[in-house]
């Protein structure tokens, strides 16, 4: 049996700002806007390429505005994630590495991490409640024609 992760409920405290940053900030798609009552509303919206959506809205939670930490987004590369949230005006912290990554004990290096491993590179920011999003680094290739290739993930890295 297959669990999958379809929707992951924050609570803001102004459900029209929280989209409008959402849809026209971070880039997400609007699925559903849905208020069948004046003491309920959802608001549906998915990351560009994600099988799982957020949902904001009147009713659904009793969580407080702003309380959800460290949500991942998993992008294949960060520095052109970091480029396009910020083009959009999304305050994003800088991008950070894990150093060293085989021993890491939660030490950070400044940018990327220089082998580009999966899990090793971060950058973050916040909706306008505070709630906190990780962006995470996984799969990079280098661009065709840039030279190189994917560095050897042969010694392998998880979290």
């Amino acid at each position: 049996m297959d669990y999958q992760l379809q929707v992951v409920t924050l609570s803001v405290t102004d459900v029209d700002q929280a989209a409008t940053f959402y849809t026209r900030q971070a880039g997400f798609t609007l699925d559903v806007d849905f208020a069948p009552t004046t003491g309920f509303r959802v608001v549906q919206l998915t990351p560009p390429g994600s099988a799982c959506s957020i949902q904001i809205g009147t009713g659904l939670t009793d969580a407080p505005a702003g309380s959800a930490r460290t949500t991942y987004l998993a992008v294949t590369d960060i520095e052109a994630a970091h480029r396009e949230l910020t083009e959009r005006g999304v305050e994003v912290s800088d991008i950070r590495h894990k150093t060293p990554v085989h021993d890491w004990k939660g030490d950070w290096g400044p940018g990327p991490d220089p082998e580009r491993r999966d899990y090793a590179s971060l950058a973050g920011f916040a909706d306008p409640d505070g709630n906190t999003w990780v962006i995470q680094e996984i799969g990079f290739r280098t661009p065709e024609g840039a030279g190189g290739g994917r560095p050897s993930t042969e010694e392998g890295f998880r979290v």
